[in-house]
């Protein structure tokens, strides 16, 4: 779009004044999207690009058939039970998170062949169960079992 200027000359004022011209042509803009579409198809390689970079992680469960584990005699493990408002119980005693610790190491003295099996309701968070795990591998304990369910 050209536009160009012509002089007019001295007003009686003596100020310079110039008269504009409208350009020539039909007097519609055209607007280039060129630009904006590389943008676009830079934005787009970059996302696809550093998209391939995410790894989820996964943590991996082994599911046992219980049926077939049941014995007569009553179980030696350590049950950890966490309920539906992140509640932590041992032994029908609400523990607070910050003591399974010390309660999990109390009964491996007691009994050093335990495990640790883990009752999670489903409706508990995942950052409580996480740390009942790794509280009772700070206890040492490091064959835990995860249940979950109602």
């Amino acid at each position: 779009m050209e536009m160009w200027m012509d002089h007019t000359g001295v007003d009686d004022r003596g100020i310079h004044r110039k008269r504009a011209r409208p350009p020539k042509g039909d007097g519609t803009l055209d607007i280039d999207l060129t630009p904006m579409l590389d943008v676009v198809m830079i934005m787009l390689i970059f996302f696809i690009v550093a998209g391939s970079f995410v790894r989820e992680v996964v943590v991996e469960v082994e599911r046992k058939n219980t049926s077939s584990a049941q014995s007569d005699e009553p179980s030696k493990n350590i049950t950890v039970q966490v309920s539906a408002n992140n509640e932590i119980w041992i032994k029908g005693r609400r523990i607070e998170e910050r003591s399974v610790r010390a309660n999990i190491s109390r009964l491996r003295a007691e009994n050093p062949k335990a495990t640790v099996i883990i009752k999670a309701h489903n409706k508990s968070t995942v950052d409580t169960v996480a740390s009942v795990l790794d509280s009772s591998r700070e206890a040492g304990i490091y064959n835990v079992s995860l249940s979950t369910g109602e």
